[in-house]
């Protein structure tokens, strides 16, 4: 890339990340406000969702074909279009109408928020292929500004939706849209094949032939995906435990995630200096077992400090094991097929999410601690596999380099 770095990568990152973020909680906020019903926000939180689940295929399809540079830019415009359009509709019709509108704004932004991180992680992994050693320092830098973006996100949304209303949170997320398509990198400074002008690639096929042809990578996202399911898990019991079993507020439950979330990019920044001190392999196996360890003892936390610096060492390790995963798929995955394969690794990884809302959903309360310490165990086979197996194991495509 001729762009620096920063100019052509972090950037553009930073407000797509943001005008995400806001679309994906905002909007459920919107919903509230505009229906007053509970059920309503939830289903608009699964409609904003759902399109991105369905759509990783075509999206991966999209970015390999047409490069992720043109598909990042299309996009984020036209998630700022339909933003920018909801405003002035809004205004103009009724609380019926309007109902209406805000279910359909949330379908189309989660399905167009889907198409520009699939192109944003393949910009993301063209950078960490020409930074060659220094991969994981990008890799760390691109998570590190995904999750600031979580954390800032959904408050600033809840924000500007309380002081500005419903037109100044949608202005606000076409903005940084807009902001966000205007300084992505052009189709031109994208090197090779990632700039779109192979063959087109058979989507969702080509990306899971592909990751079975990458042992290391597929154990590593198999093991990823059963440590996902306890995250799942605890993010939904959390409240539970928190507020039934150990008598504190509703907003303890925030604080304990705000924690969490400083602890993990903390663990982001010390994650690149110990990556050029002991490899990738031996930081992947230290993350595993600073993300295994507390998922036991959480299970057996009977006060709330407890608690909360537990959850906090156990994001640190997952975040430390985010940044393996994503340098291990740059350097491993050819970049004429990133966008399919990535598409295929990411829906892995997000699949165990709903099936940990639905395990919550049939287990007795009584029962939630025993079921954190069975997916604490499932959790640590998943990844002692994926950093014994795996590392063994060789690609089998030969040279990617």
């Amino acid at each position: 890339m001729t762009h620096s770095r920063a100019r052509g990568v972090y950037l553009p990152r930073l407000a797509d990340a943001a005008a995400s973020s806001m679309t994906t909680y905002g909007i459920p906020l919107l919903v509230l406000g505009t229906t007053n019903s509970s059920s309503l926000t939830g289903v608009a939180f699964v409609l904003a969702w759902a399109p991105r689940l369905c759509t990783f295929a075509l999206a991966g399809t999209a970015v390999d074909r047409f490069g992720p540079a043109r598909v990042f830019r299309l996009a984020a415009a036209a998630r700022a279009l339909v933003a920018g359009l909801a405003v002035p509709a809004l205004a103009m019709t009724g609380a019926e109408v309007a109902a209406s509108l805000v279910m359909l704004l949330a379908a189309c932004a989660g399905c167009l928020t889907q198409f520009s991180f699939i192109a944003a992680e393949s910009i993301g992994g063209a950078a960490s292929r020409e930074a060659d050693g220094a991969a994981h320092r990008v890799q760390s830098v691109l998570l590190s500004i995904d999750q600031a973006a979580a954390l800032a996100g959904p408050a600033a949304g809840g924000l500007l939706l309380q002081w500005a209303g419903s037109s100044g949170m949608l202005a606000v997320i076409s903005g940084l849209s807009l902001l966000s398509a205007a300084i992505a990198p052009s189709a031109r400074h994208m090197p090779g094949p990632t700039a779109g002008n192979g063959p087109a690639p058979q989507g969702w096929r080509t990306g899971w032939s592909t990751l079975r042809a990458l042992p290391p990578l597929a154990w590593l996202v198999a093991g990823l995906a059963l440590s996902n399911l306890t995250l799942g898990f605890l993010e939904a019991a959390t409240p539970v435990i928190v507020v039934k079993e150990l008598g504190r507020s509703s907003a303890s439950v925030g604080v304990v995630w705000s924690c969490a979330a400083a602890a993990s990019l903390l663990a982001v920044a010390v994650c690149r200096v110990a990556i050029d001190r002991w490899g990738l392999s031996g930081v992947g196996r230290w993350a595993a077992l600073v993300t295994a360890v507390p998922c036991f003892l959480i299970a057996h936390a009977d006060s709330y400090p407890a608690y909360l610096v537990l959850a906090a060492v156990f994001m640190a390790g997952d975040s430390m094991l985010a940044v393996v995963l994503r340098t291990l798929r740059s350097h491993l995955i050819p970049a004429e097929v990133f966008g399919s394969t990535l598409s295929v690794t990411v829906l892995i990884l997000l699949l165990p999410y709903p099936l940990a809302g639905i395990l919550m959903a049939v287990v007795d309360p009584a029962a939630i601690r025993t079921v954190i310490t069975a997916c604490a165990v499932v959790q640590a086979i998943g990844l002692l596999c994926a950093f014994t197996r795996g590392t063994r194991s060789r690609p089998r495509h030969g040279k990617r380099r």
